[in-house]
C-alpha cells in the first residue's frame, strides 16, 4: 500500500507538501502539485477515505431504505440518486426493509451505524401513529428525505412524492369518458399513504361522474403481478359485473390481466384494464398497458436536491410532482349490449 511519505520520499518533499498538493491548498505552487499528482498516480495511490472522513467529520456515504429494488418502480428513482451522489462524489448503501417495520429499523441503525450523511427512505407501512426510530431520526438531526407521500410517524420530515390522487383521478376520468360506468378498483397496500391517494382519486372522479363507488368493486391487491392475479380470480368469482379494471400498481394490472386473457376474455373488447406507475414492461406487456406515468428520474433528482439542502442546514419545501396518463391498447370503450 502506497503511504503518503512514499510519495514525499519519491518526490523530495516533505509529508505535508505531499498532503497538501493532494488537497489542492493555495500555498504550494502549480508545478509543485502537479508533480505530487503525477508520482502518486503512477506509484497508484489511493486516498484513505476513512481518515478523511474523521477529519471532515464526513463519510461520503448515503443510505437509501427500499421496500425492494426488486420492484421495477424504485430503480430509475434510485439510478438517479446514484447518479448525482457520484457527481458529488458520495456511494450509496441500498438497504431492504421487505416492507417489515422491525426489518426497516433494523436497517436505519445499522446505518446509522456506518455514520452515514444522510439518508433516503420509503417508509414501510404502519398503521401506528407513531414510530420511535424516525422519533430518534429526527433527534438526531439525521438529514432525511422521505421518497413518496408521509404517514403521520414520519410527517415531521421533508418528502418527495408524486401527485398519486390526481393521476388515479385522470385515469378514472378516462375510462368514464369512454363510457364505463362498471369500475373495479384493485387497491393496493392497506393503509399505505400512496396506496389511500389513488382510492382517493378513483372515488372522486366517480362521485363527479355522478357514480357512487361501490364498496364490492373494491378489492385489496396489493403491489404484485401475484396480488393480481388472486384479485382477478376473486372478481371471476364474485360475477361483478365490471366492464372495466383499474389496479393501484402495473404490476397488479399485469397479473389481474394475465389471468382474465387466460380465461379467454378479451382486452380490451370485453374488459378495459388500467396500471399505475409505467415500468418499463407495462410498455411490452401482452396488450401494452394504459397507465398512469410517475415521473422516476425527477422523483430522484428532486430527492437529491432536498437532500443538498438538508445537508447545507435549509429547510426544504416538500416536492410534489405531476403524473399524467398515458393511454394504450388495453382501454376502450365498453362493448354495447347485445340486442335482444
Amino acid at each position: 500500500m502506497v503511504r503518503l511519505k512514499d510519495i514525499a520520499a519519491q518526490a523530495g518533499v516533505s509529508v505535508m507538501t505531499v498532503s497538501k498538493s493532494l488537497r489542492g491548498a493555495p500555498d504550494i505552487s502549480a508545478a509543485t502539485k502537479t508533480r505530487v499528482r503525477g508520482l502518486a498516480q503512477q506509484m497508484g495511490y489511493m486516498p484513505d477515505s476513512m481518515a478523511q472522513g474523521l477529519r471532515n467529520r464526513t463519510t461520503k456515504l448515503l443510505g437509501v431504505i427500499l421496500p425492494s429494488i426488486a420492484n421495477p418502480v424504485f430503480v430509475r428513482t434510485v439510478a438517479a440518486i446514484e447518479e448525482g451522489a457520484h457527481d458529488w462524489g458520495y456511494d450509496l448503501i441500498l438497504a431492504h426493509s421487505l416492507n417489515s417495520p422491525e426489518r426497516e429499523e433494523a436497517c436505519i441503525r445499522r446505518l446509522l451505524s456506518r455514520r452515514v450523511d444522510g439518508l433516503f427512505i420509503l417508509p414501510a407501512t404502519r398503521l401506528s401513529p407513531t414510530a420511535p426510530v424516525y422519533e430518534e431520526l429526527w433527534q438526531r438531526q439525521t438529514p432525511t428525505v422521505i421518497l413518496g407521500q408521509r404517514a403521520p410517524f414520519c410527517a415531521q420530515f421533508c418528502n418527495v412524492e408524486t401527485d398519486d390522487s390526481t393521476g388515479s383521478y385522470l385515469m378514472t376520468k378516462h375510462l368514464l369518458e369512454l363510457g364505463h360506468k362498471k369500475i373495479a378498483f384493485l387497491s393496493g397496500a392497506s393503509g399505505a399513504p400512496w396506496a389511500q391517494e389513488r382510492l382517493e382519486g378513483y372515488r372522486r372522479a366517480l362521485r363527479e361522474g355522478g357514480i357512487e363507488p361501490e364498496d364490492r368493486l373494491t378489492f385489496a391487491a396489493g403491489s404484485s403481478l401475484e396480488a393480481g392475479e388472486k384479485a382477478a380470480v376473486q372478481l371471476i368469482n364474485e360475477g361483478a359485473g365490471m366492464t372495466a379494471v383499474q389496479a393501484a400498481s402495473d404490476l397488479a394490472a399485469m397479473g389481474a390481466a394475465n389471468v382474465f386473457l387466460n380465461q379467454g376474455v378479451k382486452i380490451p373488447e370485453e374488459l378495459s384494464v388500467a396500471g399505475f406507475g409505467n415500468i418499463l414492461m407495462s410498455q411490452h406487456f401482452r396488450v401494452p398497458l394504459s397507465t398512469v406515468r410517475q415521473p422516476k428520474l425527477r422523483l430522484g433528482a428532486a430527492a437529491l436536491e432536498v437532500m443538498q439542502k438538508l445537508r447545507r442546514g435549509e429547510h426544504p419545501e416538500p416536492q410534489r410532482l405531476p403524473a399524467e396518463i398515458i393511454v394504450r391498447s388495453s382501454t376502450a370503450p365498453p362493448r354495447p349490449p347485445a340486442a335482444a
